[in-house]
């Protein structure tokens, strides 16, 4: 049975999951998959990861005790490889750091709900070069969809934001141009996320490819997800919050530079886009 952790009045406040372990080893993959109130977005993740045909992985549910019955149907999943936690958390960050502290895979990869591995064989893919080279970070493009799952093309070419041939901590200071999605990072490498930041997944990445010595590009499109996103809903707070992140990293002239052209870069974007809608 797995292990069960509960409040002793059996109020449905925290609970964590996890089946016990076949494995002599710890797993090649962990992937992470953080949610609220999105129990049919996680569904379609949950089924995608359990259609992978590559299986040294675990898949590890972080929900922010939903009210949609998310906990009521994970208990219901007898998943050997899927361990789950529902309880309040302090936002996005913090769910996302509570799914490392579980995970104990090599690699991490983050894939929220809603999204999915490219393919059944996604993880197959990123498990011959992980063997082969054993990079510290491995990454890829992304499709974006929309909300029927429509492929709408990659994000390289639906945003200004172009995955880089060659991928360092520089690469960010023009932006996020890799997704979380498309960004696989061994476990030892990985720092915990800033809280009270909507940008912190900038951070992230960027200290991440500071930590990490080899970086391979592995020329795949990993992972399919859902236009939006909180920072897009909160989107002055998040370009406040990035220029701060910049900051941090790259100083105060070359945050002021980078942020100018960033400017620049978007309004030639979307009159460019406008444009080719008109004809």
């Amino acid at each position: 049975m797995p292990k069960i952790h509960a409040s002793a009045d059996r109020t449905p406040i925290s609970y964590l999951y996890r089946m016990p372990s076949t494995a002599e080893t710890t797993p090649l993959f962990s992937v992470i998959t953080v949610c609220f109130n999105a129990r049919k977005a996680l569904e379609k993740t949950v089924e995608a990861m359990r259609g992978q045909s590559w299986t040294d992985y675990e898949h590890i549910v972080v929900d922010g005790a939903s009210g949609d019955g998310t906990a009521a149907w994970l208990r219901q999943q007898q998943i050997p490889r899927l361990h789950w936690m529902s309880e309040p958390d302090k936002g996005l960050y913090d769910a996302m750091n509570k799914g490392m502290r579980m995970a104990t895979g090599r690699y991490l990869w983050f894939v929220n709900a809603g999204d999915t591995p490219e393919s059944a064989d996604t993880l197959g893919h990123l498990a011959v070069l992980a063997q082969e080279e054993e990079p510290d970070v491995l990454y890829g493009e992304v499709h974006l969809v929309d909300a029927h799952g429509r492929v709408a093309g990659t994000r390289s070419a639906l945003t200004t934001q172009k995955l880089p041939a060659r991928l360092t901590w520089k690469s960010l200071r023009w932006g996020m141009v890799v997704s979380h999605q498309g960004f696989l990072v061994k476990r030892t490498l990985a720092p915990e996320y800033l809280n009270g930041n909507l940008c912190a997944d900038i951070d992230w990445v960027i200290r991440c490819l500071k930590n990490a010595r080899s970086v391979r590009h592995t020329g795949l499109v990993l992972a399919r997800f859902e236009m939006g996103g909180l920072s897009r809903q909160r989107h002055r707070q998040s370009l406040s919050d990035r220029y701060r992140v910049m900051q941090h990293h790259y100083g105060l002239v070359s945050n002021l530079l980078a942020h100018g052209w960033i400017l620049v870069r978007g309004l030639w974007h979307r009159m460019t886009r406008q444009r080719d809608e008109r004809y």
